[in-house]
């Protein structure tokens, strides 16, 4: 109860103070490619529920919805600020809706894609589809989209095991330096 209350009284604050950059980058994404602003990818939430989760959109509309490490050539489907928006980390800005409805928290899991069977199933064998799926997490900050699934999957477990108030606070704070250096970004 603690954890969601802290979701959502941190969630709607920073919606007051990113609202200007929010609107900014809405208009970036609008003026510099065709298609709507924002892309509802289908995402595995708390029990392995699919939910609707908004980004930023940083890949042309034609691109096909995987995983971005499994296209041929990434680089071929960003819009002209789709780099820029995912190394700043920008394109994840609308998430903070997730969070306020519920089918996100701050920290956990990141939620993974509908199809990605494999991630779904380690987690699902180790309970960890039981958390709600957050906007970073232990994995995020130790590797990022350079992990392979068992990889994030231990971090995931090691997250669970150890979650506490506390510790939700340090990944937010390294998530943050994160954030700022630009590590782990691949696209």
């Amino acid at each position: 109860m603690i954890k969601r209350l802290f979701d959502l009284c941190l969630a709607l604050i920073a919606l007051l103070f990113l609202l200007l950059p929010f609107l900014l980058v809405a208009v970036m994404v609008r003026v510099t490619s065709a298609g709507p602003v924002l892309y509802w990818s289908d995402r595995v939430g708390r029990n392995n529920n699919i939910f609707k989760m908004p980004k930023f959109r940083t890949m042309r509309v034609d691109t096909p919805a995987v995983a971005t490490h499994l296209l041929p050539d990434p680089k071929q489907f960003l819009t002209p600020i789709g780099s820029f928006l995912r190394k700043s980390s920008l394109d994840e800005l609308p998430q903070l809706w997730s969070i306020i409805s519920g089918d996100m928290s701050f920290v956990g899991p990141r939620p993974a894609l509908f199809n990605q069977d494999d991630l779904v199933a380690l987690r699902t064998q180790y309970g960890v589809d039981k958390l709600v799926p957050g906007l970073t997490g232990w994995a995020q900050i130790n590797g990022r989209d350079e992990l392979p699934i068992p990889d994030k999957v231990k971090l995931d477990i090691d997250y669970m095991t150890n979650q506490s108030f506390w510790f939700d606070l340090k990944i937010i704070f390294l998530t943050f330096l994160k954030v700022l250096r630009r590590d782990g970004v691949q696209h």
